[in-house]
């Protein structure tokens, strides 16, 4: 089946799954073997969302060390990259400014937002057309996806990763560079025990 945009390229972000090292913040209230299920669940629903519908070309960023090969067992196979860079934005523009090499147009989300659907991902692409970059707000005050047809280091600089501070930030510095951005609607990360609700779907093993 053709790509629908198939000058577009969808990044994912994952974190390798290793205990005690993802969905933190989610403890006492998970065990942290919960919480490395929940986090391989989370990966494993927005792999499938990328490949639900033939949108455009996939990649998987990951940072850490895959040692039990689950990102080599998704379906189908994930073209696998390494996460590069000292803060989130450094790997952020790095693997965006590297997709944009070969592509012209590039869409980054988490793994952390399972309420991202084929039509956001979709809405995002088509807004490219007449707006410089795209941001998925999060309640909690980030963003569960950038997209851009160039990579401007300067969107990414003094940000408060993994703070409310997020999205507000990166709004001031858009304004800064003069560029343009749509907003599309809000959705929920699974990031804390109060998110929990999100996800009904989550399969918990027992303590």
């Amino acid at each position: 089946m053709k790509d629908e945009f198939p000058e577009a390229l969808l990044i994912q972000f994952a974190k390798a799954p290793q205990l005690g090292q993802v969905k933190t913040r989610m403890q006492p209230v998970l065990s942290l073997e919960q919480s490395l299920a929940l986090h391989c669940q989370l990966v494993l629903r927005t792999h499938q969302t990328l490949h639900r519908e033939a949108l455009c070309q996939t990649q998987l960023w990951m940072s850490g060390e895959d040692s039990t090969g689950f990102f080599q067992s998704l379906k189908p196979a994930p073209t696998i990259k390494h996460q590069q860079g000292k803060d989130l934005g450094e790997r952020m523009h790095s693997a965006i400014a590297t997709g944009l090499q070969q592509y012209q147009s590039v869409v980054l989300i988490g793994s952390d937002c399972p309420a991202i659907t084929s039509d956001y991902l979709r809405a995002a692409l088509r807004a490219l057309n007449s707006d410089d970059v795209v941001l998925g707000p999060a309640a909690d005050g980030g963003y569960v996806l950038i997209a851009m047809k160039k990579a401007e280091q300067g969107i990414f600089e003094n940000v408060d990763w993994s703070t409310p501070r997020v999205l507000a930030q990166t709004r001031r510095n858009l304004a800064a560079l003069s560029l343009s951005c749509l907003e599309l609607p809000v959705l929920n990360d699974i990031d804390r025990p109060e998110d929990l609700r999100h996800c009904q779907w989550f399969a918990m093993p027992q303590k």
